[in-house]
């Protein structure tokens, strides 16, 4: 490996360790605001979030429409995902009012379920993988391993327990949705530019939603302390903002596989430090099914590498790195 290489696989070790931290911490931070003294209601804590992070990027989307190098129907194409972002995003917040980080980082992983089903309907080029025997056992043992995670808790599956689960699982099928659908209609956009697109109409529609819905129309955030509005702008930072653009900068680097195959380590990490902050305790039993849903998923991703890697260099020697690069934005 040359120094250049190297230097490349540096940089994308850097990358992915700051996308684990940022998408890591976002449920530890929406759990922050659910507790009192510190308490905003899900609508506030969206609307200024995703204002933040649309302030952030309207530059990008500035600066390529200047040069003329915006995709002429990337706003028709950008507002199908960006609906479905809103609703998985909303599910998504409200969840940590209801369970702990943990189980919700776990929970977010049913995703995979309506990817792979909705690949196959929409995606010809995709059947090839999903005919594979072992990409069926993998997407099997990420199913058992996830419903593990919620059916052998400590506590039953009633009341508000019961809902924050559903709220996570509902979460975690609508991203499989959103990942689906900004493949689908923004397929060709650099995913810098797609994300920059979603993240503007998300941002309109979250803090409209908070102006109807919020507290005191989302000027409670105005209320918390200067260390937990910081604590808010960091959220929005670390998780929407710099999240994305670390992970696309660590596939350039590291290649598709090896990133999402490093994200998945995400979960536990969000697992041990709310154990830690929060006192969130989940069994043995509920880790060793979190490990399976992991395992399982590295094996659809095995597949997946294996399959378009062959296809790849059969074809015009695309790589299957380049190809997600510009084709996929699944968080």
């Amino acid at each position: 490996m040359d120094a250049d290489a190297k230097k490349s696989v540096a940089s994308g070790v850097i990358f992915i360790s700051l996308t684990l931290i940022g998408w890591s911490s976002v449920p530890l931070f929406l759990k922050h605001f659910t507790l009192e003294g510190r308490y905003i209601d899900a609508w506030t804590a969206n609307g200024w979030r995703y204002g933040v992070s649309a302030i952030l990027w309207a530059p990008v989307l500035v600066v390529g429409a200047g040069r003329r190098k915006l995709p002429p129907n990337l706003w028709k194409a950008a507002l199908i995902p960006s609906i479905i972002n809103c609703i998985g995003q909303v599910t998504f917040a409200w969840t940590p009012y209801f369970i702990g980080p943990g189980l919700q980082a776990f929970l977010i992983r049913f995703q995979i379920i309506v990817v792979t089903l909705g690949a196959y309907l929409l995606f010809p080029s995709e059947r090839r993988v999903l005919s594979t025997l072992r990409y069926w056992i993998g997407l099997s043992v990420v199913f058992l391993g996830s419903i593990g995670t919620f059916l052998l808790g400590e506590k039953s599956l009633q009341g508000g327990t019961a809902v924050g689960i559903a709220l996570g699982v509902f979460s975690g099928l609508v991203f499989g949705g959103y990942a689906l659908s900004v493949r689908y209609y923004m397929h060709g956009v650099n995913p810098v530019i797609s994300f920059g697109a979603i993240s503007q109409y998300t941002a309109i529609m979250m803090v409209s939603i908070m102006l109807v819905f919020a507290d005191g129309n989302g000027l409670s955030a105005l209320k918390l302390s200067w260390g937990d509005q910081g604590m808010l702008l960091l959220s929005a930072i670390v998780g929407i903002a710099l999240g994305h653009v670390f992970y696309y900068a660590s596939i350039a680097r590291l290649g598709v596989s090896v990133a999402a195959g490093v994200t998945l380590v995400a979960p536990f990490l969000t697992a041990a430090a709310s154990h830690f902050i929060f006192e969130e305790v989940l069994t043995p039993w509920q880790w060793c099914s979190g490990l399976a849903a992991m395992i399982g998923a590295v094996a659809v991703l095995s597949v997946q590498r294996n399959v378009k890697t062959n296809d790849a260099s059969s074809s015009d020697g695309t790589s299957a790195s380049q190809a997600a690069l510009h084709s996929e934005n699944e968080t």
